[in-house]
């Protein structure tokens, strides 16, 4: 099989789990009992780990035309297949929860695959293969009919049930293969229904009726949210997939779908994105106000609180699982070749050991976002974890860490981890008469005002004429790009002014996008955000303009963003769909909408 581009893939998403489709038709990652759990179906980094291909016999020859699309408002993807045959529609979700609506969208989903083909013209021959590999395909299921035409396959602690609406399926030794023809008119429904193996049998839904409810639960959702700013169409499409990435059971959102889709194909920076960071949570929190949706952020904050707990002497972790676990130890997938080749595919992040001081700041940045939501006091478990926080900062802000992007080397000073402990102090000292006796602003905000004059002091490198990535340093780092973000210095200042086009003529890639440092050979499309924001606030506007549009090009036919882009022929890079790289576009294209530049 030839290795699909991941741009290739459009994202399905109950607010439980997700999957990739892919245009070819086959659904190649979906790990159905939580974003973070074994695949069933994970070709995406290997041939052997399972697939679902439903699609016509003639797809990928000559004469083969594909064009896909959302629903409008929804995550329910429609792929039109044009063949010399005639024409057939296939559309795919995963299943609300009937009569869902609102935000009991992902409360409880059923976990069920949901393909209904329809032909539009001609009669299309079609084929099905189902070849499940639970346990990222390290298993290999038994496969057995059904009485009802449907086939069963169970394995390990994994039980699908595949039933086709009025075609009777055959269970072959390892997988099912099948082939039929739809004239136009016709309507053909698949469901395939997950469960545990020693839990409750899988779900039976009538995969039409379903498709409607799911896509009725999509729209009622988001008629709740209105983006009142420009770009309306890609902040709102943007906004359903932050929704989609959300673990509705927690509130948690994931930062992106898969694990280890490479920055680099055959590179080895292959990591599991399928966690929730706490080093996003303020500018994913800023995202969805932006995007009209406070219950989201609401939930998303008491996650996070709840996550944290009582914060101690120890580094407050740098992200959890999507129920707030905490240990979540790195292991390889060694049996699977990856992505294009490229390994280690691996399960879990050790990221979560590393100490990052900006962190604490990101998380009382989100709480004075929040602002008057929150109201004019603080319960007790917020008043000691913002308490706890601000006193680690206060203590520990002096230290060397990995910084915001996990360094797996020696750690450093980073520009961006002190600028982070710099707010941390400035919002404790402005949430301070919410935060009982124990608050200390006087000693905070003289904490704060030393690390400012350290970072103007040590960040500064005359000889590069720019504030670096770390102290003593002469390397440029896109992270300063976030310093006007955080309001640390006015984008007009002639210091950070240098900086931004020192960043934007050093990292900038020929089509406009920015690399996070200089030998990093692809462009991180949240940098590249960060610097409309700086632009905007360095009052070239339409400058901005240009390259938001620039930069939004890189989206895939169906508006789906991945981490990074190779400059070098456009390709998408990285885990898919990234929350941070839609987040980004939220906030840029708020940026551009207010009346000022502040």
């Amino acid at each position: 099989m030839d290795q699909p581009a991941i741009s290739d893939y459009g994202f399905l998403s109950d607010c439980r789990s997700g999957a990739l489709v892919g245009r070819n038709g086959s659904i190649d990652w979906w790990c159905p009992d939580r974003f973070d759990a074994p695949s069933v179906f994970g070709r995406i980094l290997g041939p052997q780990a399972g697939h679902w291909r439903l699609a016509p016999v003639a797809a990928g020859r000559a004469g083969h035309r594909v064009e896909r699309s959302y629903r409008p408002d929804t995550l329910v993807l429609r792929t039109v297949h044009h063949t010399p045959e005639g024409s057939v529609a296939v559309t795919d979700a995963l299943a609300a929860e009937l009569g869902a609506r609102g935000h009991e969208l992902g409360r409880n989903s059923p976990a069920v695959l949901l393909r209904v083909v329809e032909g539009l013209s001609g009669r299309v021959p079609m084929e099905l293969d189902f070849c499940p590999r639970p346990d990222y395909g390290l298993l290999t299921p038994y496969l057995h009919d059904q009485p009802d035409g449907g086939v069963l396959a169970a394995c390990g602690s994994v039980t699908l049930t595949l039933r086709g609406d009025g075609l009777p399926l055959r269970a072959g030794r390892d997988r099912v293969r099948h082939e039929f023809a739809v004239s136009a008119g016709d309507v053909v429904g698949f469901d395939l229904a997950y469960g545990p193996a020693y839990g409750d049998p899988p779900a039976r839904l009538d995969p039409v009726v379903a498709l409607a409810e799911t896509v009725q639960a999509w729209e009622a959702y988001r008629e709740s949210h209105h983006y009142p700013g420009e770009y309306a169409d890609l902040v709102r499409h943007s906004a359903t997939v932050l929704t989609g990435l959300t673990y509705t059971r927690s509130g948690a959102v994931a930062a992106a779908l898969t694990t280890s889709l490479p920055e680099e194909l055959g590179g080895d920076r292959n990591y599991d994105y399928r966690l929730s960071w706490l080093r996003d949570f303020a500018m994913t929190l800023r995202a969805f106000w932006v995007a009209a949706c406070p219950y989201e952020a609401s939930r998303l904050f008491a996650w996070v609180a709840r996550s944290i707990g009582q914060v101690g002497q120890m580094p407050v972790p740098v992200m959890f699982g999507l129920a707030g676990e905490r240990d979540l130890s790195e292991h390889e997938l060694a049996h699977l070749p990856g992505y294009a080749g490229s390994r280690p595919v691996s399960v879990g992040n050790d990221a979560w050991r590393q100490r990052q001081l900006d962190v604490p700041g990101e998380v009382i940045l989100a709480i004075w976002q929040l602002g008057d939501y929150l109201g004019t006091s603080f319960d007790k478990e917020l008043r000691e974890m913002v308490l706890g926080l601000a006193e680690q900062v206060a203590t520990t802000w002096h230290l060397p860490d990995r910084g915001m992007w996990e360094a797996r080397e020696e750690e450093r000073h980073y520009l961006s981890s002190k600028v982070l402990c710099w707010a941390a102090m400035d919002k404790a000292v402005a949430l301070a008469p919410r935060l009982g006796e124990r608050a200390d602003p006087r000693r905070w905000a003289a904490v704060r005002d030393e690390i400012r004059a350290t970072v103007l002091r040590e960040g500064w490198n005359d000889r590069v004429g720019a504030y670096t990535a770390s102290f003593g340093s002469a390397e440029l780092g896109a992270s300063a790009l976030y310093l006007p973000v955080v309001r640390f210095l006015p984008a007009t200042d002639p210091r950070m002014r240098a900086t931004i086009e020192a960043v934007e003529r050093e990292l900038g890639t020929p089509d406009g996008l920015i690399r996070r440092w200089a030998d990093e050979p692809a462009g991180f499309l949240l940098c590249s955000f960060w610097l409309v924001e700086c632009l905007v606030m360095a009052g070239e506007r339409e400058r901005a303009r240009r390259l938001f549009e620039r930069v939004v090009e890189h989206a895939n036919d169906v508006g789906l963003l991945s981490e990074q882009i190779d400059p070098r022929d456009g390709a998408q890079l990285g885990n898919t769909p990234q929350a941070l790289s839609h987040v980004g576009l939220i906030n840029a294209a708020w940026r551009l909408t207010a009346p000022t530049a502040e």
